[in-house]
């Protein structure tokens, strides 16, 4: 297999999880769009030395995350609050459609590096030490960020925990 054979082959099989990664880093289906575009586009360039990397997917996901975090260092703070959810291309195929506007609105209100944090250690399901690889940090951050940010949303979205019981 050519290495433009393997690329559409890397992006057909991983475009869903990206774009479910990045609207959850953003809060936008635009701006989560255009993070999966700019971050492919990134591979592309880099595809014969990223899909010979030991796991192309985390590498991968930390060029996502690397380019939220410039997007967001650029442009400076912003809340993307909403009173009513993003729209989405097609329908919504969630269990709980409640669950996942107050999941969005309560990410839209940490920061940028809590948000990722949680996306990594809860949502894609990694250990701290891998969270901490994918966006080049020490362990210690990991943990720090994701209790402040688990503090914060306890503050903040209260509603939460009524979901989620004591996990939140």
């Amino acid at each position: 297999m050519d290495a433009e054979e393997s690329f559409r082959e890397f992006v057909g099989a991983r475009t869903a999880q990206l774009s479910r990664v990045a609207l959850l880093l953003t809060g936008d289906v635009h701006l989560a769009e255009d993070l999966v575009q700019q971050t492919l586009l990134r591979v592309a360039e880099r595809w014969r030395r990223v899909s010979g990397a030991d796991d192309p997917d985390a590498y991968v996901r930390r060029m996502l995350y690397n380019q939220h975090v410039s997007w967001w260092r650029r442009a400076g703070p912003r809340a993307v609050l909403r009173s009513e959810p993003p729209e989405r291309a097609g329908p919504d195929s969630s269990a709980n459609v409640v669950s996942t506007i107050m999941i969005h609105r309560a990410l839209a209100r940490l920061t940028p590096r809590q948000r990722a944090v949680l996306v990594l250690r809860y949502f894609e399901d990694l250990t701290e030490a891998q969270t901490a690889d994918a966006l080049g940090c020490a362990v210690g951050t990991v943990k720090s960020q994701a209790r402040d940010a688990l503090a914060k949303l306890r503050r903040v979205a209260p509603e939460l925990s009524e979901l989620y019981g004591a996990e939140v």
